[in-house]
């Protein structure tokens, strides 16, 4: 019972009950009056300060409200025998606010000398064994019954956080399916497009080059118009086999198991064989969470990827830095190209929508704009959750 609002109801029950176990036997005396006033002193104790100990007490705390509650108990058992009702709401509120099983104990025992002090000033020496022997049974059923609840809370805990740490270990275990089914297919896709979109476009441009060659000798008016359309199929097929090119590179799964750094240079590395534009990578975060991780990834695949259509750059750079507090970790992508001019994310043609998308499901953000000394500059921000950070100096992509 944590709710303080039902220790407050039981507190007052039991002064009730004790104050109306001495109306009962009327002309009342000193004796009652005393009675009443030790359960009115109890109620004050408990309202100001005993109920302060809900949910659970500091050791010290307990312990000095233990005390407390047993002086109460001794004084007014020696008054009138029937108060030692009062270990039936002292006894559970003890174990359930006790910081540990010691102070438990402790508090327990404290209990059981104050019923013992009480019989014994009250009628001695007979009071000593009749006290002695209600404290015996009481504090040992106490003891027992609290032990044994504590057993069984534990076990209870022990199970809940066996059952979180399962639950987490599924939702991991989705998320790597997920993931693998999500890389397999872009795997797919990739494969798909290089085996027969991006051979088909080969081969048209294979095709277009020869035929050119056989109309280099014809003359006419017809001739020189074929030449010239088929020098415009040849530039169009060049085109989308760049696009298709793109996106295989694009879609290729890369792995993040490897950790973001060395899956950025790999991502760099591959970049720079296809298109001839040096990337240079610079990381300053580790221990990220693994989506976290897949978001920065595909963050800067699909940058680069821009960066190949569009920015007729000579140059790139990856960079990801951590700073603030909360920490935030930043992703940026640097080219020095010609430019966005006017384009935005979203638009056609820029793709940058479904980053800016996958980015907002993690509470991040999306910058895109003109860099400072001229070219593209992408940043994608988000909340950083990490165990270390290090930094790993700047390598060129083909290092």
């Amino acid at each position: 019972m944590q709710n303080v609002r039902w220790w407050d109801a039981a507190a007052v029950a039991v002064a009730v009950v004790i104050a109306a176990i001495s109306l009962l036997d009327p002309p009342f005396g000193a004796d009652d009056v005393g009675v009443w006033a030790v359960a009115g002193a109890f109620l004050i104790v408990h309202l100001i300060w005993g109920r302060r100990c809900v949910p659970v007490a500091t050791t010290r705390t307990h312990l000095a409200v233990s005390i407390a509650y047993a002086v109460i108990l001794a004084v007014g058992t020696a008054i009138e025998p029937s108060f030692a009702i009062l270990q039936a709401f002292l006894y559970p509120f003890v174990w359930s606010t006790s910081p540990n099983t010691r102070s438990a104990i402790i508090a327990n025992l404290a209990i059981a000398v104050a019923i013992v002090v009480g019989y014994a000033v009250r009628e001695w020496p007979a009071g000593l064994v009749v006290g002695g022997a209600v404290a015996a049974l009481s504090v040992g059923f106490s003891i027992a019954l609290g032990l044994w609840i504590t057993r069984i809370a534990q076990f209870g805990e022990e199970r809940a956080r066996l059952l979180a740490e399962l639950q987490a270990a599924q939702g991991q275990l989705a998320a790597m399916h997920r993931d693998a089914g999500i890389a397999d297919e872009r795997a797919r896709l990739a494969r798909e497009i290089h085996d027969t979109i991006a051979q088909s476009l080969t081969g048209l441009v294979m095709v277009a080059q020869r035929t050119e060659r056989r109309l280099a000798g014809v003359e006419g008016a017809d001739a020189a118009s074929a030449r010239r359309d088929v020098e415009l199929m040849e530039q169009m097929a060049r085109e989308a086999l760049t696009e298709a090119r793109g996106l295989v590179a694009s879609l290729a799964p890369v792995d993040p198991e490897a950790g973001l750094g060395e899956a950025l240079r790999r991502l760099a590395n591959s970049f720079e064989r296809e298109t001839g534009v040096r990337v240079t990578v610079t990381t300053d975060a580790s221990g990220l969470d693994r989506e976290l991780e897949v978001v920065l990834l595909r963050s800067a695949q699909e940058a680069l990827a821009n960066v190949r259509k569009h920015a007729n750059a000579s140059a790139a750079e990856i960079v990801v830095t951590t700073a603030g507090t909360p920490p935030e970790v930043v992703l940026a992508v640097r080219d020095d190209g010609v430019g966005p001019g006017d384009a935005a994310p979203g638009e056609s043609g820029f793709g940058l929508a479904g980053m800016r998308d996958r980015v907002a499901l993690v509470g991040g953000r999306l910058e895109f704009g003109p860099g400072r000394d001229g070219g593209t500059v992408l940043r994608v921000v988000v909340p950083g959750m990490r165990d270390a950070v290090r930094r790993d100096e700047p390598t060129g992509a083909g290092a």
